[in-house]
Formats: C-alpha cells, structure tokens, sequence
C-alpha cells in the first residue's frame, strides 16, 4: 500500500496527543491531512485541521482515500469499519494489542468494500518527498530521502535502522511499508512485495524480517520470479529455540518460522541475505544499483 501526495487523509483520533503530535510530523513530509475524526469532539479545529464525530461524517465535505487509526485496541474495529464503510480505500492501523477476532471482522469488511489494510501494530508508510502515514520519522532526511531502493519491515525500529543505513550508504528509497508484527495482518510481506515489484519507482527491494510466522517464506516463491534485486536481513536468528520474541507475530512452528528456514527459502529465491543492515548497501552495490547521487 503506497500513498502519494494528492491523497487526502483522515486522522481518527487527531484530538488525543499522540494522534495530533504525529499528524503534524506527517504533514511536515507533504501529507494532506483534510480531517479528522474523533467521536463526541466534533466541531472543533486542531492545528487548522476540521474534526468530525465521524468518517462518515467527515465523508460529507471531505473526498477521503486514506484513514489511519490513533484510537485504543477494543476501539478499532468501530474506527475502522467507519471509514471502510464510509468509502475509505487504505486504512492504516498503527493499534497493537487489537483482538484477533475484531481484526477478522475488520479485514472481512475491507475485502467486502474493496478496501485495503495496513496492520495492526504497524508503524506505517513512507514514500519519501511525497507523504508519510503514521508514527515513522518521514520528516528526517538523514533516516528517509527519495531514491530507488523500497524496503518492507515487519519491524518499525528495524526498519529505521535499514532506512538509515541505506541513506548512509548514499541510497534513498521509494518507499517504506510498514506491514506490522502481528500475525493476522492486512498486508503481508507478499502484497508488500508485489506492490513495489508492480511500482516504476522502485529499481530493488529490501525485506526487513525477522523470526516467526512464515510470512517471509510465503514472499520467497513470487520473489524468484522477480526481475528487480532483493537483498533480505532476518533479525532473531541467534534467538535461542522457543525464545519468545517482542511481536506476537514471532512464532516458530515445526521449524518454519525459523531464521535457517526464512534464510534457506530467501536464498533459494535469489535473495541475497545479509547477516547486518550495514552490509545493505554493499550487497545493492553488487546487484548494480547505483547510489542516489550516482542516477
């Protein structure tokens, strides 16, 4: 799921803290943020921006194409049936902790509407120069700088350090999709993938993995049909077995899920695998990507 910066987006939950601290980064990085919606708030302004009681409402004056989601885990599957049902084609769910069955009938909704999710538990998109959606630091240009290089992260914090270490190795990247750590997710690893194979801007892919769930492995089989270079890190593979991990998407089972088992598909693929972010930009080096400043 890529956002540009004609979209016009809806911040449900813009009246708590963190949901308008964050829309005024997003709008730092090009967003147009048109309103927002918080139940019971409606009729007030924050930071210019019109609140409603509702999506739906807000659907009224406003032509939506992308909601994200500043509300508790027992309040998004309200917040996100009310723009999914209002119309709003990308909802991106920056909540963790959400009930399994409440994203079910959320993700039921979305595919009845036509619509598309991003998340739970994630920490967004970027496409650098253009817009950011969601709690990444889109706004640093020493983190995030327009460039060639797409990178999907199941991690937010991993993937500010990849984005990072491709700025430092002179890349910058089309864009950054967040998908989230949880298991039941509305945009896997695959449809991230796809999405950037499918994209003109993007000249190589970078997966950012990690341990659990086989989300990965699932990528690895259209990755070998793939054209464009991708280089993969996996993060968790010294883990000791059984470990429990920090996402709830980070399960092994009967050895899929494994770093050995993400790490023999990927190669399998055509992948390379590196075993530290700082070795991205050597191995895109190699595949003949050329630096930002170099195209």
């Amino acid at each position: 799921m890529l956002v540009s910066s004609e979209e016009s987006v809806v911040v449900q939950g813009l009246t708590g803290r963190q949901g308008s601290f964050w829309a005024e980064r997003m709008a730092e990085c090009g967003t147009r943020i048109v309103a927002g919606a918080s139940p019971g708030k409606g009729g007030r302004e924050i930071g210019g921006v019109p609140v409603y009681d509702s999506v739906a409402e807000a659907a009224r004056t406003h032509s939506l194409d992308v909601s994200v989601l500043f509300v508790p885990p027992l309040a998004v599957r309200a917040a996100a049936t009310d723009a999914i049902e209002a119309g709003v084609g990308k909802v991106v769910v920056l909540t963790e902790h959400v009930p399994y069955q409440d994203v079910m009938h959320v993700l039921a909704e979305a595919r009845d509407h036509g619509a598309r999710v991003l998340g739970p538990n994630t920490a967004g998109l970027v496409v650098p120069g253009a817009a950011s959606v969601g709690i990444m630091p889109g706004f640093a240009g020493n983190i995030f700088a327009p460039g060639t290089v797409g990178v999907v992260s199941r991690s937010g914090s991993l993937g500010t350090l990849v984005a990072l270490n491709l700025v430092q190795a002179g890349y910058g990247q089309s864009a950054f999709i967040g998908i989230g750590g949880d298991p039941i997710l509305g945009t896997t690893t695959l449809d991230a993938v796809r999405e950037l194979d499918e994209d003109d801007r993007t000249e190589a892919v970078v997966v950012v993995g990690e341990i659990g769930g086989t989300m990965e492995e699932e990528a690895a089989g259209y990755i070998a049909t793939m054209s464009k270079p991708v280089v993969a890190f996996i993060a968790g593979r010294s883990a000791p077995p059984d470990r429990r991990m920090g996402h709830a998407g980070a399960i092994v089972s009967a050895g899929r899920g494994s770093g050995k088992s993400k790490v023999e598909a990927l190669r399998s693929a055509g992948v390379t695998v590196v075993d530290l972010p700082s070795e991205i930009g050597p191995a895109l080096r190699a595949h003949g990507v050329r630096p930002a400043a170099l195209q």
